[in-house]
């Protein structure tokens, strides 16, 4: 080669020089894109994946990040992948404006008649208690129990017991069975008057006389009289009676007096009325039975318990429990003499101490006319009898003779 001209080599050699400087660089960035985008793959599988057939791919996860890291492959399937943190519910917290139920409501039809219902019975549950108050004070037990308390002396207890009984009864109209009370106890006692009580208030109450029956054995079945006789006349007058009081919706009275004189055949007939299978109204009547039968077992329970607070309760709710076993006892006697007295409501009344012999005089001299000066009513009792016992004085006959010592003054 000559020196004139030019080498041509060193002139070829600079392009090649140039060329693979630029080249170089292309081929990192690709190398490390390819990298980068082979790692990513990598990063998307889950651990444990297979490759999918056919390509040397991994398959992606959303799981993991999709971020770039220097990690090795080798590294990224040792790591435990992070578990997913729950996030935590929102907790909701009540509001301080007050709720109210929608205006708008269905209610359902069977609610509506089951409010209909109650309303019904409600008011006929008041309209039967306004009805038993009226029939109650149609027959003014109040006053009745005001006109026992001042006419009857030193009977308190039976006095209550009697109201209570009648109280009770009368409250309705409608009865299963009639209503019995047996007055018993020693002779003057009282319970002749009270029968009398009793026949007066119901005759003014009743405005009917008819209505009311007293029957004196003694006087309407005297000794020659046969008791068939009596036996049928006692039948048809209670049948009247109470054939009348049923037509008038009233409850009659009927008051028998001296009932220990009656014959076993009026007993039976009375028996009788008493029966379930009578007619109705059979059931709806007061009788009154007035007998001294049982007096003996009366005082000698009086005498026994002269040291004791006589006389008992005066009210007849809350009995003690001596005159339970007084009812008791002559409730057993009076049964062994007729059936009669089983469905009665036994009322003793007890003998008499001497301050309500006293009383008697007093009233019954106001009732003749003359001054009740308390003096010579003591100076009247002091004549009569008594049983002296424990510091107290009971009347043996009661206020039987009191009427006549009146008279006599």
């Amino acid at each position: 080669m000559d020196r004139g001209q030019p080498s041509v080599e060193p002139a070829a050699a600079a392009p090649s020089t140039r060329g693979h400087s630029v080249m170089a660089p292309l081929r990192a960035v690709v190398r490390l894109r390819r990298r980068v985008c082979l790692l990513r793959k990598r990063r998307l599988l889950t651990p444990g994946a297979r490759l999918e057939s056919g390509s040397s791919a991994p398959r992606g996860d959303q799981d993991q990040p999709q971020f770039f890291t220097f990690d090795g492959p080798a590294e990224l399937a040792l790591r435990t992948p992070r578990k997913k943190r729950r996030r935590s519910r929102v907790v909701l917290y009540p509001e301080t404006s007050r709720k109210y139920r929608p205006r708008v409501e269905r209610r359902s039809r069977a609610q509506r008649c089951l409010w209909l219902l109650v309303a019904i019975v409600g008011f006929q549950v008041l309209n039967a208690i306004e009805n038993l108050d009226d029939n109650a004070q149609r027959y003014d037990l109040d006053g009745l129990e005001k006109a026992l308390q001042r006419a009857v002396f030193g009977q308190p207890a039976a006095v209550g017991r009697i109201v209570a009984l009648l109280r009770d009864y009368l409250s309705t109209h409608v009865h299963s069975r009639p209503l019995l009370l047996a007055l018993h106890g020693p002779s003057g006692v009282g319970k002749s008057h009270v029968g009398r009580l009793l026949a007066r208030h119901f005759r003014a109450v009743l405005e009917d006389s008819a209505l009311v029956l007293q029957y004196h054995v003694r006087h309407h079945c005297p000794e020659p009289r046969a008791a068939q006789d009596c036996g049928e006349e006692l039948a048809r007058r209670v049948a009247e009676v109470v054939a009348q009081a049923e037509a008038e919706e009233k409850t009659p009275l009927l008051v028998l007096d001296e009932v220990e004189l009656m014959p076993p055949t009026l007993l039976d007939e009375l028996h009788g009325f008493l029966q379930p299978q009578r007619s109705h109204h059979f059931r709806n009547a007061i009788y009154v039975l007035l007998s001294s039968a049982g007096g003996a077992e009366i005082t000698r329970f009086v005498l026994q318990n002269a040291s004791g607070t006589l006389p008992l309760h005066p009210k007849g709710a809350h009995s003690s429990q001596a005159e339970e076993e007084l009812r008791a006892s002559l409730r057993t006697l009076l049964v062994r003499e007729h059936p009669l007295w089983q469905a009665a409501a036994v009322v003793p009344f007890l003998l008499l101490d001497k301050r309500d012999v006293v009383n008697c005089f007093r009233d019954e001299m106001a009732g003749e006319g003359f001054f009740p000066e308390q003096a010579q009513a003591e100076l009247l009792a002091e004549q009569l009898s008594y049983y002296r016992i424990a510091g107290r004085e009971f009347a043996v006959t009661g206020c039987k003779q009191v009427v006549a010592r009146v008279n006599l003054l």
